[in-house]
């Protein structure tokens, strides 16, 4: 579904899979017999030891986007349209190519991310200078006006940074959580802990389809968020999720792996007055 010219923001989300051969260069350019699979693997070793076991995570410099999901919303908070870029084919530089200059073209909208100012805009714009790709609306102003700014919400809004008031206290359970709170499906069967072996298997539609799903759930933390902060009358949330869900349905034909989103959507409901306050 392509985005209509009425967007003013973008909740988006990325995924990504690690340059195997950026890694063989810059650790060991000396070892030029290393595939980019082994160079990957033996990073992440080191990682893994280096954190005495707690992680094996590879730095975001090293990543590049195989998936970019954009959830369109106008200036009602209204859901107007879901995508994702280079579908069926994923191609890293033509995915931050779109996305860099479809921001551009569509007028510089907000972007509201969750945890984005931690990894997937980092990644984008690493993206942009590894590809060339031109970006002034983003790069090009210094100072607290610009949208790059930490504080500047006006040019990209990051979820995680506002309920954690700039990380003064730490999320546990990040947007799995914050969606589940309000009863949509937050993670099901794929995790972004698999993105690398799915997209080694060949299975890029299931990694496009784990991303817009993500991209959803912020839309609905989002506008959740919009109620909290009275830019969205309370009772205007209902009607704007059920227009959404809609908004998912006709969007089943060129993201099937929707079915299982919306299979497991549910309506928040206020709790009973009488009830114990817990999740039902």
């Amino acid at each position: 579904m392509a985005l209509p010219p009425e967007v003013k923001a973008l909740a988006l989300d990325i995924e990504t899979v690690v340059d195997g051969r950026l890694v063989q260069r810059i650790k060991w350019p000396t070892e030029p017999e290393l595939s980019p699979r082994q160079a990957r693997e033996r990073l992440g070793e080191e990682l893994l030891e280096a954190s005495g076991g707690k992680s094996d995570f590879i730095p975001h410099v090293y990543h590049v986007p195989v998936s970019v999901a954009l959830a369109g919303i106008d200036a009602g908070f209204r859901l107007v349209g879901l995508t994702t870029l280079d579908r069926p084919r994923f191609r890293p530089h033509v995915i931050a190519r779109q996305f860099w200059e479809g921001w551009e073209r569509r007028g510089r909208p907000q972007m509201v991310t969750f945890n984005g100012r931690g990894f997937d805009l980092p990644v984008l714009e690493l993206s942009a200078f590894r590809y060339g790709i031109a970006a002034p609306g983003w790069f090009g102003a210094d100072g607290p006006g610009s949208p790059r700014a930490r504080f500047n919400q006006r040019g990209h809004l990051d979820l995680m940074e506002f309920v954690t008031s700039h990380g003064a206290t730490r999320l546990a359970g990040g947007l799995n959580l914050m969606a589940t709170l309000l009863q949509k499906p937050g993670k099901m069967e794929t995790k972004g802990s698999m993105v690398q072996d799915l997209w080694d298997a060949g299975e890029h539609e299931r990694i496009d389809d784990y991303c817009i799903c993500d991209a959803l759930d912020t839309y609905f933390v989002h506008l959740r968020l919009a109620v909290l902060r009275g830019i969205v009358p309370s009772a205007a949330e209902h009607g704007l999720v059920e227009q959404a869900r809609e908004v998912v349905r006709t969007s089943l034909a060129e993201h099937p792996g929707l079915a299982g989103y919306l299979e497991r959507f549910r309506f928040w409901e206020p709790p009973d007055p009488e009830g114990d306050g817990f999740l039902p």
